[in-house]
């Protein structure tokens, strides 16, 4: 069992990324499919998919990369801590990269980018940061 479910995703992300990997799979939760899909939706994965077993599920996330092979994921970064979290307002909500990167919160709407919060005026937990 794992203390850090959220942190595990992100680690499995940054790892095969690192090592140039088409896709990475990541036991499965609504959470972390939430994450994922949030990433695709601001592009920086290309997809994810929902794959069953008999335990919990997988997912398979296939990572992006550019046209030359460079990196378009090349930080991601977790944010609240199950030892320390990280609540933020709709005036907190940090800008990554002056808007070039993107926050991932939880929020009683859902799991939305830094955006999408700002659009709906909502603020939440801080998960992580990418860029």
């Amino acid at each position: 069992m794992w203390s850090d479910p959220i942190a595990d995703l992100l680690t499995r992300i940054r790892n095969a990324n690192r090592n140039q990997s088409k896709t990475v799979m990541a036991p499965r939760s609504g959470v972390k499919l939430a994450i994922c899909q949030v990433l695709k939706l601001e592009g920086y994965i290309t997809d994810v998919e929902e794959i069953a077993d008999d335990k919990q599920g997988l997912l398979r996330i296939t990572l992006k990369y550019g046209s030359r092979g460079e990196l378009v994921l090349t930080r991601i970064q977790r944010e609240s801590k199950s030892g320390c979290r990280k609540y933020v307002g709709l005036e907190e909500i940090p800008k990554v990269l002056n808007g070039l990167g993107i926050s991932i919160l939880s929020t009683s709407h859902g799991v939305m980018s830094d955006r999408q919060c700002r659009e709906q005026r909502v603020g939440g937990e801080l998960l992580c940061s990418v860029y």
